[in-house]
């Protein structure tokens, strides 16, 4: 087999135990990478402090001082290299991946408020959203993060079957679909499907072996498994860039129309 070209890799995991299992599987990335000769950046959200909050703050030279539009001094922060330092070193990070793995307990069905604040943050007018000034016009598969592969680890404390198909908390993938279509598909990164971890409230040590051998695969083949099939806006699926064509999935609504395959399961 011939050896995967070196990349760049980030790796933001959100957790305040340090013997979390969201933490072991962080270091555990880390050392499958570093194996395989990638270059690994790393933000620990809670180590380092994170400022989870998205306020004010954030804008030392203001626009407009009488009244906080986020997307008026967001754009203009940006584009005017006026951001806050911790928001300027995060971009950094992620304009020089070639992928970004989130890592993140679920925590009522979402990642915890820190990283959610990362987001929030980071992911500023004129490169994850309003991209080169043109709306929403590259938006879905294309955008400031386009050609960057993006994972989601997540650690869950009920059983697999509470997240099954007709499982009583719905499906995971489901729930986490404003992560995976929305934050990361949203600004042009190709995403891979959900790595998952459940029953960790009472996970043993073998439960967890198993789990790290897996994730350790996972990580192998983070250049080489394919994205989830997430419809691109310009691709011809969406002809007014707002809605399927008539033609498209047409027995299909909801969340799963915009996958293509979606009987497939994607974990």
């Amino acid at each position: 087999m011939p050896a995967i070209p070196r990349k760049k890799v980030l790796i933001v995991h959100a957790h305040p135990e340090r013997t979390s299992i969201t933490r072991q599987l962080a270091d555990s990335a880390c050392e499958v990478l570093g194996e395989q000769g990638h270059v690994v950046m790393r933000s620990d959200l809670y180590g380092m402090g994170w400022k989870a909050v998205f306020d004010g703050q954030d804008f030392p030279r203001r626009v407009n001082p009488d009244r906080l539009s986020f997307i008026e001094e967001s754009g203009h922060a940006f584009s005017h290299g006026c951001q806050t330092p911790d928001v300027e070193e995060e971009q950094r990070k992620i304009l020089a991946a070639d992928a970004v793995i989130l890592l993140f307990p679920l925590w009522w069905y979402s990642m915890p408020a820190i990283m959610k604040g990362w987001v929030d943050r980071v992911w500023a007018f004129g490169l994850a959203y309003g991209y080169q000034g043109a709306g929403n016009a590259h938006r879905y598969g294309e955008g400031g993060f386009a050609g960057k592969r993006a994972l989601l680890a997540v650690s869950v404390g009920g059983p697999a079957q509470d997240y099954s198909p007709r499982g009583i908390n719905g499906p995971l993938e489901q729930l986490l679909f404003p992560i995976t279509h929305g934050t990361l598909f949203f600004p042009g990164m190709q995403v891979l499907p959900t790595f998952a971890v459940y029953g960790t409230g009472s996970i043993d040590a073998q439960g967890m072996a198993e789990a790290t051998t897996a994730w350790r695969g996972r990580v192998a083949k983070l250049f080489e498994d394919e994205p989830i099939a997430f419809r691109p806006q310009n691709g011809g699926d969406y002809p007014d860039r707002h809605a399927l064509g008539p033609h498209i999935a047409p027995d299909q609504t909801g969340l799963m129309a915009h996958v293509v395959n979606a009987s497939r399961p994607l974990r």
